[in-house]
């Protein structure tokens, strides 16, 4: 994919959690197709490195931060990398998730912890030191990627279901915090999207992929969703189309909270 001579995105600097694979990854790479320059923080055993010399062989700008999105020090230094390597800091994606399936009764204390910490506290983390950088370009844009299992129940998936709740009302407080600091804060809450994650849950659920695949597309559309879909929607709320938008959770979902 060549980078755009007109993107949505020119001059713009952003950080993407989780960038190496699933959502985050089409993120990474529709944002440097539009004319962002991404650093993607993700551990250091992902496959970033290979995401970010795509992107640099496409014409685009991008680097990768090895990180552990659950800690302090390493959160701080994502944000300041970006300062250092491109200038300062417009966008901040907080796409880094994981899933337990398992009931409550069934869930290790250790997996909810890790749960909570991926995919609540990272974003805690990356927007505490983000927020001062975003507010100083003159404002910006977060995004933080949830979940439509945020907004309803699932089955087996306590711990993955209270994080995400946790991110929408998260989001929805952030956006009253900063919204004078010209910090707009908004967040996509992704269907069944066909991803290394979703794959992962037929295997903790003891599933064929096959036979999960199929009665995760029962949704008005007939199918699961693709990251690209999801990084589209996650575009519009970074870029100016969406300059009145602060507070919100997107539903792109093929339909499937429709009837709910």
């Amino acid at each position: 994919m060549a980078v755009s001579s007109a993107g949505a995105l020119d001059g713009r600097v952003a950080i993407v959690t989780g960038g190496a694979s699933g959502i985050g990854r089409a993120t990474t790479e529709l944002f440097a197709h539009e004319g962002a320059a991404v650093l993607v923080a993700d551990v250091p055993t992902s496959p970033a490195a290979t995401v970010v010399e795509g992107v640099l062989a496409a014409g685009g700008r991008a680097a990768f931060e090895p990180a552990d999105v659950t800690r302090a020090t390493d959160c701080e230094r994502v944000v300041e990398r970006a300062r250092q390597e491109f200038g300062g800091l417009h966008v901040l994606v907080n796409s880094a998730g994981i899933v337990r399936r398992a009931t409550v009764v069934d869930l290790d204390e250790s997996d909810w912890d890790r749960v909570m910490q991926v995919n609540v506290k990272s974003i805690f983390l990356l927007s505490k030191y983000a927020i001062p950088l975003l507010a100083g370009s003159g404002g910006g844009s977060i995004v933080n990627v949830a979940s439509g299992w945020g907004l309803v129940g699932g089955p087996k998936a306590a711990a993955y279901c209270a994080s995400k709740g946790a991110v929408v009302l998260l989001t929805k407080a952030m956006a009253i915090d900063h919204g004078p600091q010209k910090v707009r804060v908004n967040c996509v809450c992704p269907g069944d999207t066909d991803t290394p994650m979703l794959r992962a849950e037929a295997r903790q659920l003891g599933e064929p992929e096959a036979q999960f695949l199929a009665s995760a597309s029962r949704r008005p559309l007939g199918r699961v969703g693709t990251a690209d879909e999801v990084a589209r929607t996650i575009l519009f709320l970074a870029s100016d189309s969406a300059s009145f938008m602060t507070g919100a959770a997107l539903v792109v979902d093929g339909g499937g909270l429709a009837g709910g």
